[in-house]
């Protein structure tokens, strides 16, 4: 099952995406006989134990209820597909490639920082930030959305409390990240970081370990990896979490990048206004945005 919010008449709704069309949240819950609302964080609070059944489900309850269709996705607006987390956690250094190219040691602990809601986009929305820096960079990535409260939650049952992946990319401006020694003002610009273009449920994605992640920059392939080489993979980096701080549904954890971000080639790669930045990652989807023209 894939799940994306859109904009209808000038306000956001949760929708589903199948077969190339978007159908209507609220009314797909309605037929199946679950809490109603337009709201995908809402939706994982009070349905995340049952996403599989849902996902299974989905297409009878698109026939049954033929007025819960939308419109194709080729004629819609997405936005984030959840506009409201309660948080958004990063782990920075989680690729041996990228740690071997920053200089840096390995990590024994996941490296965490946070960004806000306020700097997330969706799919086809233009990044900012040209406008305050000459040192906008990309960063390919794989983002996960919480669907269960995760509470000090073990390895083993972490990607049981997981609605679903999407692909993402950090955005960052290198200069302010690097003024001191904390990263927030440089991964936190507004409207900066795009993800989406939906959550695609585990029973979809299957092994969250096995996905091939590619970055391209106006068609130029400048980055390539697969989870299968994070230093911890996805269930340890939710039970770490989990460890410290409640995980709650809608929350959402961006995961690491590989090697080959613009800082550090030679010469530096800097994202400029016009620039097209595509991050693909295997049974997920394309997300593909245009940095602004200031």
């Amino acid at each position: 099952m894939r799940i994306v919010s859109y904009f209808y008449q000038g306000a956001t709704r949760g929708g589903i995406l199948h077969e190339d069309s978007v159908f209507d949240l609220e009314e797909l819950l309605i037929a199946a006989g679950r809490h109603a609302t337009s709201s995908v964080r809402e939706f994982l609070a009070t349905s995340g134990d049952g996403l599989d059944e849902l996902s299974m489900g989905i297409a009878a309850l698109i026939a049954q209820r033929p007025e819960a269709f939308v419109g194709a996705l080729d004629t819609m607006s997405l936005t984030t597909p959840i506009t409201d987390p309660g948080k958004v956690l990063c782990i920075g250094l989680n690729y041996k490639d990228h740690v071997a190219e920053t200089g840096r040691a390995l990590p024994e602990h996941p490296d965490v920082f946070v960004k806000f809601a306020s700097t997330l986009i969706g799919p086809d929305a233009e990044i900012q930030g040209a406008d305050i820096t000459d040192n906008l960079d990309f960063e390919g990535e794989v983002a996960v959305v919480i669907g269960r409260r995760a509470h000090r939650v073990s390895e083993h049952d972490a990607l049981q409390h997981v609605a679903g992946l999407a692909p993402l990319n950090d955005i960052t401006a290198r200069d302010l990240q690097y003024r001191g020694t904390q990263w927030t003002a440089g991964k936190a610009v507004d409207s900066s970081t795009p993800w989406g273009p939906a959550i695609v449920t585990l029973d979809e994605v299957g092994d969250p370990q096995t996905l091939e992640l590619s970055t391209r920059v106006n068609g130029v392939e400048l980055q390539r990896s697969n989870t299968r080489h994070q230093i911890f993979t996805i269930a340890r980096i939710v039970s770490y979490l989990s460890s410290f701080l409640a995980l709650e549904p809608g929350d959402v954890i961006a995961t690491g990048t590989p090697q080959g971000i613009g800082a550090k080639r030679i010469p530096p790669i800097w994202l400029q206004p016009g620039d097209t930045v595509e991050v693909h990652v295997d049974r997920l989807g394309l997300l593909s945005n245009e940095v602004a023209r200031v």
